[in-house]
């Protein structure tokens, strides 16, 4: 037997678009991301989007760009992956690390008792799908006293005055809240591509700016493309054409750019990514029957208005942390590939013994991670499949007691 974590779901479909890219003769960025890239936005009502290389680089750039440096501070959870510190940490400033609550999602009070002067982004990171409280952290930076404290560097943090709302969205592709669509729930968020996300490009990610006014997205566009291009005026398929070589550099940009081969892989899942999303939910739906009236599991849970992207299943146990562990080894043993997500940054070495991060109360986050399993969910799992994974859990669950 074997059931594989993450599988990246390609059809002749897929396999299509990326022949296509194979037979035009150019592969690296053109005209396909452009066609990624616009679809992504027309699909989830976001004003524009950039494909990158990846969630981690997409990060670094839009911070980098926006002016984000030495001596401010970004606010996020401890449950998350590491790229969410890292890309602070790249960008030149100091991760502000809180705690989440137990849904995953970053805690609004945490947040709060960590805003100080030097505060300039909050990222919410929506882990395995569920979104975090978009209603209420939009709510939180606008209010007087935040607002008060807040202390713009550059003529971006000006004119948007107050704290940037950054979703680290990684996971919610196609994820909604009372019918508006992830990617369109704050000011920027970024989407990953990585090869076991629900849609993938092998690498890749897209930032999606929904900037208010007196920003305008489509403006703002050409100009972070050019910079994920090394600050070049003209784009490699531009130059590419007959007399069009010159160009200039006329900024210290970054090399971010997302190939066409590598979004034509993602174009073909996303054209089909209602009825992909449809069988992530049956696979969602199939582990609450399996767990849902045993109390020693606790199911996903998933705020009134919310529809998930469905990207995991986190399940918690109320067993120990070597159970848990067992518990993933158990089924390993019988083919089946089980995760957790994630270990609390604080508990990684680079972030707890760093003078460059600010960490703060973190409890629940180590709760939830003693607790997590992940379970997979991709469209080709069939409910055989789903019934082999959830009973090797409860049989392994149920040795414990005997």
């Amino acid at each position: 037997m074997n059931i594989p974590f993450s599988p990246p779901f390609i059809d002749e479909k897929v396999k299509e678009e990326v022949l296509k890219v194979l037979d035009s003769g150019w592969i690296t960025t053109g005209p396909v991301t452009k066609e990624l890239e616009d679809l992504t936005a027309s699909k989830f009502s976001i004003p524009a989007c950039l494909g990158v290389n990846s969630w981690t680089s997409g990060m670094v750039l839009f911070l980098k760009w926006w002016g984000i440096g030495e001596g401010d501070e970004v606010i996020i959870p401890a449950y998350t992956y590491a790229a969410t510190a890292l890309a602070v940490l790249h960008a030149g400033a100091r991760p502000v690390i809180v705690d989440v609550k137990d849904d995953f999602t970053i805690d609004i009070d945490a947040i709060e008792q960590a805003i100080t002067k030097k505060t300039k982004v909050i990222v919410p990171v929506d882990i395995g799908g569920n979104l975090a409280d978009y209603e209420a952290i939009n709510a939180l930076v606008r209010k007087k006293e935040v607002l008060d404290k807040f202390e713009p560097k550059n003529k971006n943090e000006a004119d948007l005055s107050r704290i940037m709302v950054l979703s680290d969205a990684a996971h919610s592709m196609g994820a909604s809240y009372n019918g508006i669509y992830s990617g369109s729930l704050c000011d920027i968020s970024i989407f990953s591509l990585h090869a076991v996300k629900n849609i993938t490009a092998g690498e890749g990610g897209i930032i999606c700016l929904n900037l208010p006014e007196p920003f305008n997205n489509k403006e703002i566009y050409p100009n972070l493309r050019r910079f994920a291009l090394n600050g070049q005026t003209k784009d490699a398929f531009t130059k590419n054409k007959a007399g069009s070589w010159k160009y200039d550099i006329i900024e210290r940009g970054m090399k971010c750019n997302l190939p066409d081969l590598n979004s034509a892989l993602a174009l073909g899942q996303l054209k089909q990514y209602d009825t992909l999303l449809i069988e992530r939910k049956r696979v969602f739906d199939e582990y609450n029957k399996w767990f849902k009236d045993q109390d020693i599991f606790i199911l996903p849970q998933v705020k009134e208005g919310v529809t998930p992207s469905y990207h995991i299943y986190p399940l918690r146990l109320k067993i120990t942390e070597e159970q848990r562990d067992l518990v993933i080894q158990n089924a390993a043993d019988a083919g089946i590939a089980l995760n957790v997500h994630f270990r609390p940054l604080p508990e990684l070495t680079l972030f707890k013994n760093s003078e460059d991060c600010t960490i703060m109360e973190y409890g629940n986050s180590l709760k939830l991670f003693l607790q997590e399993v992940s379970l997979p969910v991709y469209p080709q799992l069939t409910n055989e499949s789903i019934a082999i994974v959830a009973q090797s859990i409860i049989k392994t669950v149920a040795s414990f007691s005997e």
